[in-house]
């Protein structure tokens, strides 16, 4: 036998001799929950099955775990799995160790979880009689091992009792006040990454870079010319961030509702939820805190700017559970959506909003909206996958895609060229004909924006690109520069 050999067999030896390893699962094999993911799967494909859930904790907490996974079918592969705990459970097993996940997760979930992963010699979990949990777990634990020592990884508070009785403690993800715990009860093996929550995540998750949208609300302000009016200045700044506060709340909504389909994504699923960077609990309580501020703040704006940015609020529920899966009407209510803030600005302010406005933004959101839809379906087609069905399109319609989306951009060029043709100019501006050269800027910027798309080279929200384009600052700066003309 070689020293390579021979060393391989020491080691082998080494870790067949080691206690068995018993590994939690939530917040620690996997950085979420698999009951929270489970539950809102629950809410996005059957949402009426949540008026049983008082029914099913009314016979235990076990029972009410074994009904959820018997309604929903929780994609295991795409979790999001601890990788630094991961590579060190693949070469334990490898050496020979004995692994156990010991979970308070259904067993069912539990089961297809260590199929998947492939390292594990038992699974002990919940049963839908017995919750898998604490105590629980530690005497499941003792009745599988009997009295030989164990070595437990976990993440929680609750796990404290099975550290006292272990021979060794592994901390995963575990905040410092728990590592202090754990040291003074038990002898800590391994401490495995660190929980933070840090203020770089919280804004992430909050999309605090897509608040630029919200600035639409200060268009009417722009296109009457109002903005030497300090009140009115007030008011909609007070209304942005209303909208602020109620976007990042529909933005925290749609990702954990997108948790699955936004992991198989090759830039959202570094997303802050749907990497299990930050907590699913977090989000649950952050997004109807966050609504109820924008809503607390549009009481002091007129009563119609609350009504229309419930309407918002709800239009964007609707597409983030079921809108978004109907091919066309989607990219129509994404539109929208832009508009509704161009109107909640203007009911704000007081201004009535002219149709031309009106008309303008339609085209012109309904092109960004299509150029949304082409960049997503345009990664698909460039890896060579089928795009996903349940948002309504193929691969073969980005082409059709791409004529709407242009032509409804061309289209926004053409009403600004009616209306500086129009009778409505003249009271606003004292040389209207400088307009004019804000018609090629239009068409420039539209044609750039799509062709960059083709490219591949777009990111899949345009406003997203928006910001990080400097030609798009030069197009806004020239626009700036013609309007300050035009006004005299």
């Amino acid at each position: 036998m070689g020293t390579a050999e021979t060393l391989r067999a020491v080691q082998l030896s080494h870790s067949a001799q080691e206690p068995p390893l018993c590994v939690d699962l939530d917040g620690t094999l996997v950085k979420t929950d698999t009951l929270v993911e489970s539950l809102l799967l629950l809410l996005k494909t059957k949402p009426f099955n949540l008026f049983l859930l008082p029914l099913w904790l009314l016979k235990g907490k076990a029972h009410l775990k074994r009904q959820v996974a018997s309604v929903v079918n929780l994609d295991v592969a795409s979790l999001p799995y601890n990788s630094e705990l991961l590579r060190y459970l693949i070469e334990e097993h490898r050496n020979g160790r004995q692994i156990v996940l010991a979970t308070a997760a259904e067993a069912n979930v539990a089961n297809r979880i260590a199929e998947h992963v492939g390292v594990f010699s038992a699974v002990l979990a919940t049963d839908g009689a017995q919750n898998c949990s604490g105590a629980g777990k530690l005497l499941k634990i003792r009745e599988h091992l009997g009295p030989s020592g164990f070595v437990y990884a976990g993440n929680g508070r609750v796990d404290l009792p099975i550290w006292r009785s272990c021979k060794d403690a592994i901390l995963v993800n575990a905040q410092n006040g728990l590592v202090r715990t754990v040291r003074n009860i038990a002898n800590v093996r391994h401490i495995v990454g660190e929980k933070k929550l840090t203020i770089r995540l919280l804004i992430r998750a909050v999309r605090v870079h897509q608040w630029v949208k919200n600035a639409l609300i200060f268009l009417p302000l722009l296109a009457s010319h109002q903005l030497s009016d300090p009140i009115r200045i007030v008011v909609s700044l007070w209304a942005f961030a209303a909208f602020c506060l109620c976007c990042s709340s529909a933005y925290i909504i749609n990702d954990l509702l997108d948790l699955e389909a936004d992991r198989r994504h090759p830039s959202k699923k570094h997303r802050p939820f749907a990497s299990g960077d930050l907590p699913l609990a977090l989000g649950l309580l952050a997004a109807p805190l966050l609504f109820l501020g924008g809503l607390a703040l549009s009481f002091l704006l007129p009563l119609f700017f609350t009504l229309t940015l419930c309407v918002y609020f709800v239009l964007t529920l609707g597409y983030s559970v079921w809108i978004k899966r109907l091919v066309m009407l989607d990219v129509i209510v994404l539109a929208l959506l832009y508009t509704i803030r161009v109107i909640a600005g203007g009911v704000a302010a007081d201004i009535q909003i002219s149709n031309w406005l009106f008309v303008f933004s339609m085209f012109l959101f309904l092109s960004l909206a299509l150029l949304k839809r082409y960049s997503e379906l345009h990664v698909v087609v460039s890896q060579a996958k089928e795009a996903d069905k349940s948002r309504g399109y193929w691969t073969a319609d980005i082409e059709q895609l791409s004529s709407m989306g242009s032509a409804s951009g061309y289209m926004t060029a053409l009403v600004l060229a009616l209306y500086i043709n129009s009778e409505d100019v003249k009271p606003l501006y004292a040389h209207p004909q400088f307009l004019w050269l804000i018609c090629p800027l239009i068409l420039y910027w539209i044609s750039r924006a799509w062709l960059i798309a083709r490219r591949g080279a777009m990111d899949d929200d345009p406003v997203v690109f928006a910001i990080k384009d400097k030609a798009s600052y030069a197009v806004a700066f020239l626009a700036a520069i013609i309007i300050a003309v035009a006004t005299g």
